[in-house]
């Protein structure tokens, strides 16, 4: 009986070992490689241009998918991913390793290669979301260092699996060895060129400050320099109004009207600055519970934001307000960089303090103008009540002088809210008609009184005068115009014209009495307003009779108003 034999196994193939002539070419080319990215290095003269070149070179000789190069931060807590070949875009300055952390920051950290044929079952691995890189599977991290100074690591990356040979190991790490020079003197010769703008732009603060532009003015030139230094997608400047901040300028700016944008001490971020007089600083806006969206302008809706340095303005332990800095990736900011823009903030302080002192000295010197002025007119009123024939009771003399002084005070109480130099006419004589229907009515007497017309301003000095004029009218009619009757009606119209501005003051009442000539008319009231109105208002009166007295007064419209 034949025995049937098993088949055997084909031989194993044995291991091809390259000639030595293949190793040979190889190391050629990987010197020729070398040199290729030495001159490249050597090129690049800033920062981003050297992490651009050195990963594109080294993805080439390495015949690798991706080549990724993360650089510690200031602190020297997290690598950050600042240049890559293959991974996704939006993953630079995003991605992050604490030092230690992953393949990559166990390289930094240790000071050695990690090498993963399959990198997600290494047990070192950390998944990076933003970077996409589930699309690979080795990996190789070197550290980036020069002089025992950690800077980083670069990796290598390829889509399917490979085992990296001793030599790929060796290359990638002359290459690191390369880059670490390189990306030290980048980084010196970035930060010697942003000493020399930031020396340029605080002289350029300082210039700002000295030259004679209005607060607003200044204010948008400081935050557009701040933006520029920072590279800041959107830095603003908030002034403190009581327990608000208000913005008061935007970089970059819409054009369009500003609207009132509000946080109260202690809100959002800006807030929490302003509370505590010390910077505040959020690396990523999106996981930081304190950021509120009220604190950016509408304008910048689309701006994109990601972390913001706030610093207070403060001047002898006063906060007046706080500028921010927001970038549009998140961002660890350096104390250097807190450092620099408290320096502007200080700067900014006190050209805010200094116009404020210029303006409240304005301020000072118009008021006292403006009591002087009205002390004259009050003198004068009296000068001419003293030259006042009629048989009068003191307590008339002293009501009619209460109504004059209250008419001069309407226009001032006007000006504390709304501002120093115009005042709204109609509120104005609402008011004046309701001082002297409150002090001069006899008891069950209605006046029916209206204002009509245009609405329109006046600089303050035609402002007291017209009221001082309507004033008299008005005690004029309640005095003369309704005797013996329980109601009247006195209706003022304004109209104002391209160059002139008409105030008709008109009662329902008896009218003028016979012979009346408002030319020799002893009546001290009148002689008020024919003086008031052709010596302040430069103007003309009218008094007519139609079924009551009609008053005009007619006079220059103010440039301005």
């Amino acid at each position: 009986m034949r025995t049937r034999r098993r088949a055997s196994a084909p031989p194993a193939s044995p291991v091809r070992t390259p000639s030595a002539k293949e190793q040979l070419a190889r190391k050629a080319g990987e010197i020729s490689a070398l040199r290729e990215i030495s001159r490249a290095i050597s090129e690049a003269t800033d920062l981003d241009s050297a992490l651009t070149l050195i990963t594109r070179k080294t993805a080439e000789v390495m015949r690798v998918d991706s080549c990724s190069i993360y650089l510690l931060d200031g602190r020297g807590e997290y690598l950050i991913l600042k240049a890559t070949t293959g991974l996704a875009a939006e993953g630079v300055g995003v991605a992050r390793l604490r030092l230690g952390e992953g393949l990559t920051g166990w390289a930094a950290h240790k000071g050695a290669a990690a090498v993963a044929t399959n990198a997600a079952a290494d047990p070192r691995f950390k998944y990076l979301p933003e970077t996409h890189e589930s699309l690979f599977q080795s990996l190789l991290a070197v550290p980036l260092a020069t002089r025992g100074k950690v800077l980083g690591a670069i990796n290598v990356q390829t889509t399917g699996t490979h085992e990296y040979t001793e030599d790929e190991v060796e290359l990638l790490g002359i290459i690191a060895d390369l880059a670490s020079g390189a990306l030290e003197k980048a980084r010196l010769y970035d930060s010697m060129r942003r000493q020399i703008m930031e020396l340029s732009t605080l002289a350029e603060v300082s210039e700002t400050l000295t030259s004679p532009l209005y607060l607003e003015q200044i204010l948008r030139l400081l935050v557009e320099m701040t933006a520029r230094v920072f590279d800041a997608s959107l830095c603003t400047l908030m002034l403190l109004d009581g327990d608000e901040l208000v913005l008061a300028a935007a970089h970059p700016e819409s054009g369009l009207p500003r609207p009132r944008r509000t946080l109260h001490v202690g809100e959002g971020i800006p807030g929490v600055a302003a509370a505590s007089g010390q910077p505040v600083a959020s690396p990523d806006l999106h996981t930081d519970p304190r950021f509120r969206p009220d604190e950016l302008p509408q304008a910048a809706g689309e701006t994109p934001v990601r972390s913001i340095l706030a610093v207070p303005l403060r001047v002898r332990d006063r906060t007046l307000g706080v500028v921010n800095c927001y970038t549009d990736r998140p961002h660890e900011f350096t104390q250097n960089e807190v450092n620099l823009l408290q320096t502007l903030a200080n700067q900014t302080a006190l050209a805010i303090e200094n116009a404020g002192l210029v303006v409240k000295s304005a301020m000072v010197r118009e008021m006292h103008h403006r009591v002087k002025n009205n002390l004259q007119m009050i003198a004068m009123l009296l000068r001419l009540q003293l030259r006042d024939g009629r048989a009068v009771s003191g307590r008339e003399v002293l009501t009619e002088t209460i109504n004059r002084i209250l008419s001069i005070a309407t226009v001032h109480e006007i000006l504390a809210a709304e501002g120093l130099h115009q005042v709204a006419v109609r509120t104005m004589l609402e008011r004046v008609v309701h001082t002297v229907t409150q002090t001069m009515a006899p008891p069950g007497f209605a006046l029916d009184a209206r204002i009509e017309g245009d609405e329109f301003s006046l600089p303050s000095q035609q402002a007291t005068s017209l009221a001082l004029v309507v004033n008299e009218l008005l005690q004029n009619a309640m005095e003369h115009a309704f005797p013996g009757r329980s109601a009247g009606r006195v209706v003022i119209t304004l109209a104002q014209g391209r160059d002139a501005i008409r105030v008709e003051v008109r009662d329902d009442g008896v009218g003028l009495p016979d012979g009346f000539s408002p030319g020799r008319s002893a009546d001290l009231g009148l002689q008020i307003v024919r003086t008031l109105v052709q010596d302040d208002l430069k103007g003309q009166l009218s008094l007519t009779d139609v079924q009551g007295v009609r008053a005009v007064i007619t006079m220059p419209r103010p440039q301005g108003s």
